[in-house]
Order: C-alpha cells, then sequence, then structure tokens
C-alpha cells in the first residue's frame, strides 16, 4: 500500500479520532478546565506513542502551567529533521448561544466539521500526527527525521514553551520547523504564509479616589477612571485610523514591490470582505494603503475590553474608584517589542489627566517574523502543495501573532514553513468554528508529499 492511498484508506478513522480529540474542552483561559486541558494533553502524547514516536513525554512546567508534549524520529541518518509543533488548548465558546451545534459535540454539516478548536489549532495540529502516522503504518519508516512539540498555552501566551524552548535547544535541534496554524487564501488556492505581524498586549488600570462615590457629592470634583480611559484611549489613536504614538512608526517598513505586485494578482475582493468576514458597514483604518497592506503590513493599535463602574440591571450613580482597559498593538517586521512598550507606556503617561494614575501590564509580547521564499524549506513545501492541490502556490502575510515562530528564530535559528489549511471564513475565536473537511484530509497527503519531497532532496 502506497502512502497516498493509506491515506485515502483511513479518512474515516481519522476523523473519527479528531472528533473525539474535539470533545475534550481544552479551554486553556479558564482554570476550572485544567482537568480537559490535561486529557486533551494526553490524548494526542497517546496518539504519537501508538502511532510509533519515540521518547513521547508530557514535559510538566511550573505550577499551573500546562503540559507540553514531545516526541521524536530521528532514525533517518543524512536527512534534514523537522521540528512539527501544533497546540492542543482551545478558546472559550461564549456566547454559547450563537452556535448552531454545542461547540464541544463536532457536526458536520456539508463538507464542514464545526466545533471550537476545529481549525484552530486541535483540526491542524492532527494533520501534522496522521502524515506521520501513514509513514510508519505504511512503510515502517519516514523519510527524515521529526520531532514534535505541542503546547496548551497559546492562547494564553505560552509562557512554558518560551521557557523549554530557550533552556532545551539542543533537545530540540533541527533545519526548520513545520506549523500548521494558518489558512489558505480562498478555498483550493495553495497557500504559504511567509510573514506574521508581532504583539504586544497590555492592561491599562486608571485609578481615582480611594473608593467608590457617588456621582450628586462628588460628581463635577471628584476624577472619574472610566472617563479618563476614554480620553487616553482615544488620545492613542487618531480619527484616520493613524496610531498617535510618538516615534511608533520610526521602524516600520514598506514590502517590496514584487510583494505588493503579487498581493495584487491575489483574487480579492474588498466588498466580499466586507461583506462576509467583516460583517459591517464601512472598512477603516490609515489611508493610502490597501486592505491587504493593512491587514498584514501596518501596525495596529486595538482596544478589546473595557472594565469598571456599574453595568447592572438599572441605576446606580457612582464614580468608580478603578477601570482598566485591555489593550494590543501589532507590529510589523523591524519593529522591537521592547521599543514599542517603551513608546506606549511613555504616551499613556503623558495622555493621563490630573487625579488618575495609570498602571500599564504587559500581558504578552512577540516580534513579528518575515521568512525567505528563497529557502528550499519554503520551495518544498510550495511543491508539495501544488502536486496536491493541482494549482500554483501563493505566497501571503498574516495579520496575526504565532508567537512559538519568534522563539524558534531566535533560539534554534532555524526557519518556520507556515503551511495553513484553514479558511478565511473558519471564525477563528468565534461562535460556530469550522474546518473544511476536504482540506483535513488534503492537508494530510500535502505535509506527507512535503515529508518525501524533503527525504527526496
Amino acid at each position: 500500500m502506497t502512502i497516498q492511498q493509506y491515506y485515502q484508506a483511513q479518512e474515516n478513522a481519522f476523523l473519527a479520532g479528531l472528533i473525539e480529540w474535539l470533545k475534550i474542552p481544552s479551554i486553556s483561559t479558564l482554570p476550572e478546565r485544567k482537568p480537559e486541558v490535561r486529557q486533551a494533553a494526553e490524548f494526542i502524547a497517546r496518539e504519537l506513542r501508538e502511532i510509533g514516536l519515540r521518547q513521547v513525554e508530557l514535559i510538566e512546567g511550573q505550577a499551573g502551567q500546562n503540559p507540553l508534549i514531545y516526541g521524536e524520529w530521528l532514525d533517518a541518518p543524512g536527512k534534514p529533521t523537522l521540528l512539527l509543533y501544533g497546540h492542543y488548548d482551545v478558546q472559550p465558546p461564549d456566547p454559547w448561544d450563537e452556535w448552531s451545534s454545542p461547540p464541544f459535540e463536532p457536526t458536520a454539516r456539508g463538507n464542514d466539521l464545526f466545533a471550537r478548536g476545529a481549525s484552530d489549532d486541535k483540526g491542524q495540529t492532527y494533520i501534522l500526527v496522521k502524515a506521520v502516522e501513514g509513514f510508519l503504518r505504511a512503510e515502517g519508516r519516514l523519510p527524515i527525521n521529526v520531532k514534535f512539540l505541542i503546547e496548551g498555552e497559546e492562547e494564553v501566551g505560552g509562557q512554558h514553551i518560551e521557557s523549554y524552548v530557550a533552556g532545551r535547544p539542543a533537545r530540540l535541534q533541527c533545519d526548520a520547523a513545520l506549523v500548521c496554524d494558518t489558512e489558505m487564501f480562498a478555498p483550493g488556492l495553495p497557500t504559504l504564509t511567509t510573514g506574521l505581524r508581532g504583539l504586544v498586549y497590555t492592561e491599562i488600570e486608571a485609578r481615582g479616589a480611594a473608593q467608590d462615590l457617588h456621582s450628586g457629592l462628588y460628581g463635577g470634583a471628584a476624577p472619574n477612571p472610566i472617563q479618563a480611559l476614554a480620553q487616553i484611549l482615544a488620545g492613542l489613536k487618531r480619527r484616520d485610523g493613524r496610531i498617535a504614538i510618538p516615534g511608533f512608526y520610526r521602524r516600520v517598513e514598506r514590502p517590496s514591490r514584487a510583494e505588493l505586485a503579487a498581493w495584487r494578482n491575489l483574487p480579492f475582493s474588498e466588498k466580499a470582505f466586507l461583506k462576509t468576514e467583516v460583517g459591517a458597514r464601512a472598512l477603516v483604518g490609515e489611508k493610502g494603503y490597501t486592505v491587504l497592506e493593512r491587514i498584514w503590513a501596518r501596525p495596529t493599535l486595538e482596544v478589546h475590553g473595557i472594565r469598571g463602574g456599574f453595568t447592572g440591571e438599572g441605576a446606580k450613580t457612582v464614580i468608580p474608584a478603578a477601570a482598566s482597559a485591555k489593550v494590543s498593538m501589532r507590529l510589523v517586521p523591524a519593529m522591537r517589542p521592547s521599543e514599542a512598550i517603551q513608546q506606549y507606556r511613555a504616551a499613556v503617561k503623558r495622555l493621563t489627566p490630573p487625579g488618575i494614575r495609570t498602571t500599564v501590564r504587559v500581558l504578552a509580547s512577540s516580534p513579528a517574523c518575515l521568512v525567505s521564499t528563497d529557502s528550499r524549506f519554503i520551495q518544498a513545501a510550495a511543491q508539495a502543495l501544488e502536486q496536491i492541490f493541482g494549482r500554483k502556490t501563493v505566497y501571503i502575510r498574516a495579520g496575526g501573532s504565532i508567537p512559538v515562530v519568534g522563539l524558534f528564530d531566535r533560539y534554534l535559528r532555524v526557519p518556520t514553513v507556515l503551511m495553513g489549511f484553514g479558511l478565511p471564513d473558519d471564525r477563528l475565536h468565534s461562535p460556530n468554528e469550522k474546518f473544511h473537511l476536504p482540506n483535513f484530509y488534503r492537508g494530510i497527503e500535502s505535509v506527507g508529499r512535503y515529508l518525501q519531497l524533503l527525504g527526496e532532496a
């Protein structure tokens, strides 16, 4: 039996295994879900052992951290070593009432499988596992050496994997890394992501009086932290979408002419993007840049939530003592997270009104990354995708951040291949997340073909 025949014969078994994994609510942001998070880790570790990986172990971290899963197969002397990464933790499913089917009861409708984690990232991580399984079951060996590193904290900052990668570069030594946690630009269009924006995620806390105050007795004299936050947030970003932090754009570089030309040739409709993906009345952002430039190659500042004061039913005339806001910045290549944080802190301090004390806490940060298409690992990936999907591979950037890519670059000094099989309408982090099943099966075949091409080189 050939590898391709094995993959096709096992499609039902692959889907059944994925469904079993998706049923586990491994929500890393909720402490009460710790048992389920561990259950999901044990599930994938057991899978790695059963397909023939060696040295499979759950790597424990500090108290409260979720385990990493490591496994390896290194019996291909003289061949490249590929580090395969994925994550088994998922976002909370809220709001529950907006799901068409329960988020942890995977449901197939047409060619799509709906469940939390279906695309981000259990489904795509499972692609890597099943691609490797095909060789070990059908041929008894792999064409190259592989190491798996799967984490359970990607959705909450990944502190465990950061310390592990920094402290164990010898064990993780490889020639390249492969991550399946991105998307195809359009259905049926093989896609490689060559750039990711970096991230700085913060919380601003504003404090005024020592305790909540009656607005009738103290309004007009006492400082209001919610009003202060509104002024600070409005001062950080202009109405035209440009970030108003002094020096913030100093290192921002525009993509090359060749890259911009390639983006113009992509099958992209601004009207369709607005209607089917955003669902708003109009798009916003910096003038003078295309939508793809704004979401892939320009820095951003976004407010994610504001908390403080009275928000219950009825009325309570109170001036709150404190309020907070969650704010993130996306960074582009050449920008430095430490410098952006320093500039941001200074801007918040400058914008803080009299009578208010502000504190800025950095919850997560990671640099942007950009991989050259000249890399032989990128070129082999493009070739594998073209052979399976029957169309020429396109290169894009992604507006999101995958912190582990920066870790691999910093500590392992290797390129990362971002070979994703999600789709733009997969509703990541939203109700009714899905994974297109033809992409799941073709993704397994594509990764398998990629391993073959690397072994033949």
